[in-house]
């Protein structure tokens, strides 16, 4: 006797749980992934985003992409003293960009368009950026110096973003300290790396899927003024948060926060066919990976999960390993090829470990 009619019936093995995780070989990252367009190597790409980010940015350079560079520093300086400083992360030096709302305003800063709230901080008798407080770790002597570093950083990002064939961003917290007044947010919490906390200043703010979501559809429009032709490829941080001021478990707020931003990346996908998503998160966090992914404090992800998640684009986006250095590269471009491979991220939220008990 036939089978009932069902939509179900048939289905091809990837749409049903048993065939497509259950009985997948451990750490294979399966068929997630297939791109709405391709990337090729000769597209200029923009990174940003999360301490993630960093190692999408990474891995892309170190498969051949063109990942642009428009705040460089001399071949010369180590990467390890750079990186310190907030070079070689993304495509400008603006650090860690932890939520939209963040880089909605950024973009808009960089248009002439914004001027966010108090946009010095102290830290000892130094100062930093309010909106990169990581990039400068001993300050800089005078508020004055502080504005005109931003300035010149401003036009490296105008050059950047509309320079950009692909647009990369990890989205990577929902969670954010706001300036009451103006609603300008900040990558950390006042108080955490410079600065101090006045809670008649600051407000802390959890962002919801609408709000999430405004943010983006704002930036990518903003973009696509000065490159109509501009296509974005958005991810989610697998890296779980470090804590959380919500009130909730920090495992429950993570969960919210991730959840939100996948939605909003559902519904990017859904609604402009020149977003597309890559499930790193879903590679890295997978029950088919049993942890492996993850490194002894189960939050930091490991060096496999990073490969195999970028592996597993590359695939399938038909390209191989990195191309072979050519004999006469210099001797520091191929060190910094290896380096590449293992340096760690610079991210500030873990610096909120230092404050529990």
């Amino acid at each position: 006797m036939d089978r009932p009619a069902s939509p179900y019936r048939d289905l091809p093995p990837r749409a049903y749980w048993r065939s497509a995780v259950a009985e997948r070989a451990p750490l294979d990252p399966g068929d997630l992934y297939r791109p709405r367009f391709p990337v090729t190597r000769d597209m200029r790409i923009v990174t940003a985003g999360s301490c993630f980010a960093q190692h999408v940015g990474r891995a892309l350079r170190t498969s051949g992409f063109n990942v642009m560079d428009f705040e460089p520093l001399p071949a010369r300086v180590r990467d390890e003293t750079a990186r310190r400083y907030g070079y070689r992360l993304f495509s400008a030096r603006y650090g860690n960009i932890y939520t939209a709302r963040q880089l909605a305003q950024l973009q808009a800063e960089a248009d002439g368009a914004l001027s966010p709230a108090l946009p010095v901080w102290r830290k000892g008798d130094r100062f930093v950026d309010a909106q990169r407080p990581g990039v400068e770790p001993d300050g800089l002597e005078s508020e004055a110096l502080v504005l005109r570093h931003r300035e010149a950083h401003l036009t490296c990002v105008r050059k950047a973003f509309r320079s950009a064939d692909l647009f990369v961003f990890t989205f990577g917290l929902t969670e954010a300290w706001c300036h009451r007044d103006s609603g300008t947010v900040y990558p950390t919490a006042p108080g955490t790396i410079a600065g101090s906390f006045d809670p008649q200043q600051f407000a802390f703010r959890n962002f919801d899927v609408p709000a999430v979501l405004a943010d983006f559809c704002t930036f990518r429009e903003t973009l696509r003024q000065s490159r109509p032709d501009a296509r974005f490829l958005v991810t989610v941080s697998p890296v779980p948060l470090t804590a959380t001021a919500t009130g909730q478990h920090v495992e429950v707020a993570s969960c919210y926060s991730k959840s939100v931003l996948r939605a909003v990346c559902g519904m990017l996908t859904e609604r402009f066919e020149d977003v597309d998503y890559f499930p790193s998160f879903e590679i890295i966090t997978s029950q088919n990976a049993r942890g492996a992914y993850y490194e002894a404090n189960l939050r930091n992800v490991a060096p496999q999960g990073v490969e195999t998640a970028m592996g597993a684009f590359r695939a399938a986006h038909g390209i191989g390993d990195a191309p072979e250095p050519e004999p006469d590269e210099p001797r520091r471009q191929r060190r910094r090829r290896r380096e590449d491979r293992t340096e760690d991220v610079v991210c500030e939220e873990v610096l909120l470990e230092a404050f529990s008990r």
